[in-house]
């Protein structure tokens, strides 16, 4: 999956523009505050056509204008396809197209385009709380799998309802959304279960190979049993006087996490700065793998200022790991020619 052009209007600090896109991708160079990020998030955009830094679209348009737009033109198993994107700021309107093809609902829109990235706020995949890595967790898997998707709309719809019963105190309303909770909840923990499971031994190769000395780890929190669908009926009536007197849900999928360990301990404790970015660009890693696999094609990827903060001999293992992609299309920034590595050879924009 390549991206061959790019055109933006009114996105973010952007001039406007119109731009072609090398084949293996380009380092993006440029002092603090000239957009580097924001062309990186605009290419990121239409993955799920939402901004990547967590900014609503009223805040991606630029200071005093009326709305944004996007377009992306992109190779995916040699044809050549195409997304675009809208937003006005009267009446908050947003359009998008696949293809040429206005779509209705948003999850018709997402999948079509993807790439990975990796911005400088992901410490918090390892350094935040057990939310992020949900989201994490939760994002990679629903783009892997539209199946994934459907239940965690789902169990989020049936867990609203059965927590607002909860408050309200309508014990008898709160029983009718046990069953579709326990049914996408199992999916929901079998799937990140089973990633996990998968990935942990690719996870410990991406942080050696990134200069990790100790060993890597990933391991689930949460309640294993409850990847089946049955095991849920003695689990909430167990927690059913704590979840009457708490007014909310206490078992379940959006309780869980996902635990990193380096050397047997704690990343998110334990682990220099230096070692975090490492196990949050291993994850990363882990992800353009997944998706790779579940498309059959290698995703771009998008690495904003990722060797900051990392050691010469990190930063040499990185280059020499981008290196090894191929055909991958890859995008990095940094502030000047001088904070890249001498292995990386890519197109300076």
């Amino acid at each position: 999956m390549r991206a061959n052009r790019i055109a933006a209007r009114g996105f973010r600090n952007l001039a406007d523009l119109d731009l072609l896109l090398p084949a293996s991708g380009a380092a993006i160079l440029g002092p603090n505050g000239h957009g580097k990020t924001s062309l990186l998030e605009a290419l990121a955009y239409p993955v799920l056509h939402r901004s990547v830094r967590g900014a609503g679209d009223p805040e991606v348009v630029r200071f005093g204008g009326d709305g944004f737009h996007l377009r992306l033109d992109f190779e995916d198993a040699d044809r050549t396809r195409s997304i675009e994107a809208g937003y006005l700021t009267a009446g908050r309107r947003k359009r998008i197209a696949v293809d040429g093809e206005e779509q209705r609902r948003l999850g018709g829109a997402i999948g079509h385009w993807v790439a990975v990235t990796f911005l400088p706020t992901d410490l918090g995949l390892v350094q935040g709380p057990a939310a992020e890595r949900r989201r994490f967790l939760d994002q990679l898997l629903s783009l892997a799998d539209p199946a994934y998707l459907g239940h965690l709309s789902r169990y989020r719809e049936a867990l609203a309802q059965r927590n607002a019963a909860l408050r309200q105190g309508r014990i008898e309303l709160v029983t009718p959304f046990n069953l579709p909770l326990a049914h996408h909840g199992a999916a929901l923990v079998a799937a990140r279960a089973g990633w996990i499971d998968r990935l942990g031994a690719h996870f410990a190769a991406e942080a050696a190979g990134l200069g990790e000395t100790v060993s890597a780890e990933l391991a689930y929190r949460g309640r294993p049993e409850l990847a089946t669908a049955g095991a849920w009926v003695e689990a909430l009536a167990a927690s059913a006087a704590r979840d009457q007197q708490m007014r909310a849900t206490h078992i379940g999928p959006h309780r869980d996490d996902l635990l990193i360990h380096l050397g047997g301990r704690s990343a998110r404790d334990f682990a220099s700065t230096g070692q975090q970015r490492g196990a949050a660009v291993a994850l990363r890693l882990c992800e353009l793998v997944t998706l790779a696999e579940a498309r059959g094609a290698e995703p771009a990827l998008l690495l904003d200022d990722v060797f900051a903060e990392l050691d010469a001999e990190r930063q040499e293992c990185l280059a020499a790991r981008l290196a090894r992609g191929g055909a991958r299309q890859v995008f990095v920034t940094a502030p000047r020619r001088d904070e890249l590595p001498p292995g990386l050879e890519l197109e300076k924009f």
